[in-house]
């Protein structure tokens, strides 16, 4: 890839992966709504706005191949997640298909299967189970990027991330957490990997709490080089009873009724005592 566009370019996860990225591209586009700091010297800043799809089109040109990392990455407010999650990544991967874009890196979520249990081991090919409505926006991406593989051959590889801060600072975050390399290692894999059509798998360093199946990563040529465990700064902190139980931690408690269910892969309570 010689010219890639990284949308979110200004936000904590684009931050730590520009240094990563710029040296193996002739030219970045950074994309979003504030310019970035420090551009390097084959960067160059694009203003616009995912959500009108005439800004993402013109802000797509001439690129090989997109990093989409933009969005909202928290929060309940709906009509927000609407217009910045679910219409901002139509609108790119529209954008994508009129520009002629072969490749997308969509930035998924580990919040798109978070209300499976602590210590199930899940699949990128189990069904999703989101936790949040962010959760459920990134269920709807890489939907969307299925979507755009079957009609227009655009090849993605959706990145279910698990914990990317600086360094893990909670047990939840020590089994799910990407080092910034690590990251970037999986972004350049999916902006080159020949076999890629609309393939998923999960952003983790080499954690030696194992809740996903990332045999897949593996296949394609991931070889994480972080232990989460060797860059953890735990700090002080509680997580109520639904929080623990799930692999989602806080974000399953927004709009919890507190009762906590379990189903198997069918869909059916897994205890009697689950059953009205």
């Amino acid at each position: 890839m010689k010219r890639v566009a990284v949308t979110g370019a200004a936000g904590r996860v684009g931050t730590l992966l520009r240094p990563l990225l710029r040296s193996h591209v002739e030219h970045l586009r950074l994309i979003d709504l504030e310019e970035p700091a420090g551009l390097g010297e084959n960067e160059h800043f694009v203003k616009a706005d995912l959500a009108n799809v005439d800004e993402a089109t013109a802000a797509l040109e001439d690129i090989d191949g997109i990093v989409h990392l933009a969005g909202i990455a928290s929060g309940i407010d709906m009509n927000a997640i609407l217009q910045a999650n679910v219409l901002g990544t139509y609108n790119l991967y529209e954008a994508a298909r009129i520009n002629k874009i072969p490749r997308v890196v969509y930035a998924s979520s580990n919040h798109a299967t978070g209300f499976y249990p602590r210590g199930q081991f899940v699949s990128p090919l189990d069904p999703m189970r989101p936790d949040s409505p962010y959760g459920l926006s990134k269920c709807w991406g890489e939907l969307v990027a299925g979507l755009y593989y079957d009609t227009s051959g655009i090849r993605s590889l959706s990145i279910r991330i698990g914990n990317a801060g600086t360094y893990p600072n909670s047990e939840r975050s020590v089994a799910i957490w990407i080092s910034a390399r690590d990251l970037a290692q999986l972004v350049r894999i999916g902006l080159s990997h020949p076999s890629i059509a609309a393939t998923v798998v999960y952003g983790v360093s080499d954690t030696d709490e194992k809740w996903w199946d990332n045999e897949l990563a593996a296949r394609l040529g991931y070889q994480p080089q972080d232990r989460p465990r060797d860059h953890a700064r735990i700090e002080q902190g509680s997580e109520g009873p639904v929080a623990l139980a799930f692999q989602g931690g806080g974000f399953c408690e927004i709009n919890h009724d507190g009762t906590i269910r379990m189903r198997d892969a069918e869909g059916l309570a897994e205890s009697l005592e689950m059953v009205p």
